[in-house]
């Protein structure tokens, strides 16, 4: 049994718990709410992860230490330095491997399937802070004072997707309930690849305790991809509701929203994943630790199931 720090205790962080105990892993959760899964070896703690004292002494004797929080969207260029700095900090002193779960953002626009291959280009706010978390953790290890690896998946589907995610909270209630599904932005026929949550739980756990992993940067197994529309149609027939495809919101109407909501506002600087093909390629991860992605059915199955379950228990 070896002892695992999780930052963050989302649906990313709170999915890589689950699989780490269930693997015979000591796991400590650590978010500002101390919220995380109950379980009796996931001890969760209350704190400011950025505070990089207190994180070194939660992180000593650790064999990871894995960044899977996620600062409100609107609040990354300020929020993200000072937490990147104490993630970096833990894991030099404590000489636990850092793992980071991180996106595409870094990529900026890009024609064809994205390689771990390409320049961080993004030109974006967004963009440019996780590319720069990404380069200051490399340098770190390749200077020798850490051991660090990242994961890169593009938007998330699958259990617990609840507000952010654009198959989640918007989609997936009117879809079950027979109704057109809402997206937020984009071409609703444009190929795009969605990575199963779990999938991304289960890439942590491989790239956290397989030291071929460290030193760089790997994309999360992600299963070929699938337009909004194709999404809801597949949906649809899993869950034997009518198809009554999809409803994308006019641009004026989310930048109107806005002016009130801090996440629409924020949407524009990668509205280019959505207005064109957004195609993940994940096949270095696979060929590597032979892990495949999640049959999109099975985990479409699966995201209704919870769903179902969540109404079920609301009612």
């Amino acid at each position: 049994m070896t002892h695992h720090v999780i930052v963050g205790s989302g649906p990313v962080g709170s999915a890589t718990a689950r699989q780490l105990v269930e693997a015979g892993h000591r796991v400590t959760v650590v978010s500002r709410s101390g919220s995380g899964p109950a379980h009796p070896a996931i001890e969760r703690v209350a704190t400011d992860a950025s505070d990089s004292a207190a994180l070194t002494r939660l992180s000593a004797g650790a064999h990871t230490l894995y960044n899977c929080a996620n600062p409100p969207y609107h609040r990354w260029p300020a929020d993200w330095p000072p937490l990147a700095t104490a993630l970096l900090t833990a894991a030099e002193r404590s000489g636990a491997v850092l793992v980071t779960m991180s996106n595409l953002y870094g990529y900026g626009a890009v024609e064809g399937p994205i390689t771990e291959d390409m320049p961080l280009a993004a030109t974006g706010t967004k963009g440019r802070v996780r590319a720069g978390m990404w380069r200051d953790a490399l340098a770190a290890h390749e200077a020798g004072r850490i051991r660090a690896v990242e994961a890169r998946a593009s938007d998330y589907y699958g259990p617990e997707i609840v507000t952010n995610g654009h198959v989640g909270g918007q989609f997936m209630p009117r879809l079950l309930a027979g109704k057109p599904a809402r997206v937020l932005q984009g071409d609703p026929d444009a190929p795009h690849s969605w990575t199963y949550l779990p999938d991304a739980a289960a890439a942590l756990v491989t790239l956290g305790t397989d030291e071929r992993a460290w030193g760089r940067a790997w994309h999360v197994p992600t299963a070929p991809p699938l337009s909004l529309r194709e999404v809801a149609s597949h949906t649809a027939r899993i869950a034997k509701v009518a198809d009554r495809g999809v409803r994308v919101l006019p641009r004026w109407a989310i930048r109107a929203g806005g002016l009130a909501v801090s996440l629409l506002r924020e949407l524009d600087e990668v509205s280019y994943q959505f207005d064109r093909p957004f195609v993940l390629d994940s096949a270095a991860f696979t060929h590597t630790f032979g892990m495949r992605p999640t049959p999109v059915d099975e985990g479409l199955r699966a995201t209704v199931d919870w769903w179902r379950a969540r109404q079920k228990a609301a009612a």
